[in-house]
């Protein structure tokens, strides 16, 4: 399996290089500090894995994960750290097939790197709940549990919902007065609708098996809550994937949320 390290931190892509080189299915085949230089690396010789870093000078991660998803150079697995979430849904749509966090432990990283080389779509248990509440339209919580006061709600293009994106024109007159209980929003209303059509289609138990998904439980996990065997398991994942016209386990997850599946309370 082929991988190249992109991460503008010199001792970052030396430690995971350290790591991944004891594996014997593994080879790092280059390293590159910063997107347009792996692009260059990339062009010349495709790799099955790109552990890519989201913040970099130049072309940063979400950028250059458009292009090496659109150019088909190989499968990303997007590096993050606590404090990026908002980055996350960007490096979703732009094509990223997992997520793992830098302060992931040795195995949790080959696992990782194995994973998204093999097809498989990657969602930690600490990512997936920030992402989570950007697809779904949740607030941030902050660390007493209450909604945070953080930046506005991204829009699918990254615009903030409180006013327009270019232009400096006033809010809609439509907008809710101070102290009015705000209508339902039609578009999420919407999406939340399409996202149950979609989802009726599933058996009971792969439901089931999708609202563990969604809660970023690894097919193993699921396999030994239900007492199922992983192959039965990897079967009922694949029949979501078809039913639900879900690319991988990300889209998959996405969806889930999107119809209120999988949330903890």
């Amino acid at each position: 399996m082929r991988v190249l390290l992109v991460d503008d931190q010199a001792l970052v892509r030396a430690g995971f290089r350290l790591v991944l080189e004891l594996e014997d299915d593994i080879e790092v085949i280059g390293e590159a500090a910063d997107g347009g230089q792996a692009l260059r690396l990339l062009a010349e010789r495709p790799v099955d894995v790109v552990l890519m870093d989201i913040q970099m000078p130049g072309i940063n991660g979400i950028e250059a994960t458009r292009e090496v998803t659109r150019r088909q150079l190989g499968r990303v697995l997007m590096l993050t750290t606590f404090g990026e979430e908002q980055h996350l849904l960007a490096a979703l749509r732009a094509g990223a097939s997992g997520f793992l966090l830098k302060t992931a432990t040795t195995e949790e990283l080959v696992a990782a790197v194995r994973a998204v080389g093999s097809g498989q779509a990657l969602l930690s248990p600490e990512v997936t709940l920030p992402l989570i509440r950007r697809v779904a339209g949740m607030p941030e919580e902050s660390g007493d549990g209450a909604p945070g006061n953080g930046a506005p709600e991204q829009g699918p293009a990254g615009e903030g919902r409180t006013g327009e994106a270019s232009g400096g024109r006033a809010s809609s007159p439509d907008a809710v007065e101070p102290g009015a209980a705000p209508g339902p929003d039609p578009a999420r209303e919407a999406e939340r609708e399409e996202a149950r059509r979609r989802l009726a289609a599933l058996s009971p138990r792969e439901t089931q098996i999708l609202g563990l998904m969604a809660q970023g439980l690894s097919n193993g996990e699921i396999a030994e809550q239900l007492w199922l065997g992983q192959a039965t398991v990897k079967t009922h994942v694949s029949a979501v994937f078809a039913k639900t016209g879900s690319r991988d386990r990300v889209q998959a997850v996405v969806l889930a949320h999107r119809a209120g599946l999988g949330t903890r309370d």
